[in-house]
């Protein structure tokens, strides 16, 4: 391929064939509008990088070209996981070309994506929740909403899990609630004393809410069974009221839930059982949450580490 020119219209021969292809994703494998646009603009990139080196036909592209496009979009910024979904949409594109006839190989079938840092989950400030959940509710609807998030961040709860709760499922003499979670794997969690005095509240005045008959634990003020979309307003609702410096919202509370678990007790595969997870691996996301915490502890308690890490060894 030659060098890298200034960019320039792409030649027909280069966007015809795109064209052709999202006509066809579009009328014979029926996909959708925005999954058509998604071709067309991973492609459209594609074709004004191969403009802009001089390349007229899709026949040119080779795999160490594709290799330098995949170069040239980590150098722009993108992640992992987009460049892995760009590059499904070439290896797709060139499945079609060879149905076509205009190529006769497809030079990004075994071109992988470079793996992407996996995202940590944000925690909330132990200190700062407690302020938030300890804040006195004005009404029914918000002795609701402090039930719900003491609930959350006690038992570690999805907010589907929330969201589908039935009276029916809660112990309060046992302290214990039972969830319905992914896979429809039925688990029991312990709550804690501050959700278990939250919800004696709220069942306390739920009643002038829920219509008659209506299973669910929390309600709408209409009395139905509360929507996820509403849970999630009335959390980031309650965290601005009460003057948080970040935006609440369900995951930030099982994120918390579980650090803060795990912080104090260092017991992996119990947080794994109370989250629901799985596998193992996706707990361990959480051992990454508080290295410095980690480092202090080590510093502190550890025979051969009880000077700081970062003083310098003398020079001999």
């Amino acid at each position: 391929m030659s060098a890298r020119q200034d960019p320039a219209t792409p030649p027909n021969t280069l966007v015809r064939p795109v064209e052709a292809f999202v006509e066809h994703l579009s009328s014979e494998t029926r996909h959708s509008p925005r999954t058509c646009d998604n071709y067309r603009r991973d492609l459209a990139r594609l074709t004004d990088w191969l403009s802009a080196s001089g390349v007229q036909e899709w026949h040119q592209l080779l795999s160490h070209d594709v290799r330098r496009y995949v170069a040239e979009l980590s150098r722009q910024g993108l992640n992992g996981r987009s460049i892995a979904r760009h590059l499904s949409a070439i290896r797709r594109f060139f499945d079609f070309l060879l149905r076509e006839r205009l190529v006769t190989d497809n030079p990004a079938l075994d071109i992988r994506a470079p793996k992407s840092g996996r995202r940590l989950p944000r925690v909330a400030d132990v200190d700062q929740l407690s302020q938030l959940l300890d804040a006195s509710p004005d009404d029914p609807l918000e002795v609701r909403d402090v039930c719900m998030f003491e609930l959350m961040y006690s038992s570690g709860l999805r907010l589907a899990e929330l969201a589908g709760l039935d009276l029916a499922a809660v112990d309060m003499r046992g302290a214990e609630v039972r969830v319905l979670g992914k896979g429809n794997k039925e688990r029991i969690l312990p709550i804690g004393t501050k959700a278990l005095e939250a919800l004696e509240r709220w069942l306390g005045v739920r009643s002038s809410l829920a219509g008659e008959g209506q299973p669910a634990v929390f309600v709408s003020r209409r009395g139905d069974r509360l929507s996820r979309r509403s849970i999630q307003a009335r959390l980031a609702r309650w965290g601005l009221v009460k003057g948080a410096d970040q935006k609440l919202h369900p995951h930030l509370l099982r994120h918390s839930f579980a650090s803060h678990v795990l912080e104090s007790s260092g017991d992996l595969r119990a947080v794994q059982e109370l989250l629901g997870h799985a596998d193992i691996a996706t707990t361990q996301v959480y051992t990454h949450l508080d290295f410095q915490h980690l480092a202090r502890v080590y510093d502190q308690s550890h025979p051969r580490a009880r000077r700081s890490r970062y003083d310098e060894p003398e020079q001999s």
